[in-house]
């Protein structure tokens, strides 16, 4: 699994002018899951993400995480993190996972938030065309690979 985790002010999310899922002080992440992903993939990253020390404590040092503040995420499905630019110009997709081994993949991580304690857990809509409104604070933005995480 793929991870883009950005520490945002906001983000909201919108299918068709329609809000579907928003945060406030937090994290976006767009998480994309790749052939061959399992569970302990999705554990990995539930170890790391929301315990991720990148946002300011009173002394102007990266040192609180997200459930430190008491921060909200938006998670975002996001199959073109699996893209492979190495031959051409048209990437592959190809990588990625199919719908009915990713959804589940994508749930439990969202569900996973839930039970490490975030405040909010909100979501887009898996394979939808969304249109992504933030404000990237800081800018801080990380990227996690689930096969790159002991």
């Amino acid at each position: 699994m793929k991870a883009v985790i950005q520490r945002v002010a906001y983000a909201k999310c919108l299918i068709d002018g329609q809000l579907t899922g928003q945060c406030g002080e937090g994290l976006m992440i767009l998480l994309g899951v790749v052939e061959g992903d399992t569970v302990s993939d999705a554990d990995k990253l539930l170890k790391k993400v929301p315990y991720l020390r990148i946002f300011r404590d009173e002394n102007d040092k990266m040192n609180r995480s997200c459930l430190d503040i008491d921060g909200e995420i938006l998670v975002i499905s996001q199959f073109t993190l699996a893209a492979d630019c190495s031959h051409g110009r048209r990437p592959s997709f190809i990588a990625a996972a199919a719908p009915n081994e990713a959804i589940p993949l994508y749930e439990y991580f969202v569900q996973g938030l839930r039970q490490a304690g975030v405040k909010s857990v909100q979501t887009g809509e898996f394979g939808a065309d969304m249109q992504i409104e933030m404000i990237n604070n800081g800018p801080v933005t990380i990227v996690l690979d689930s096969k790159e995480l002991k």
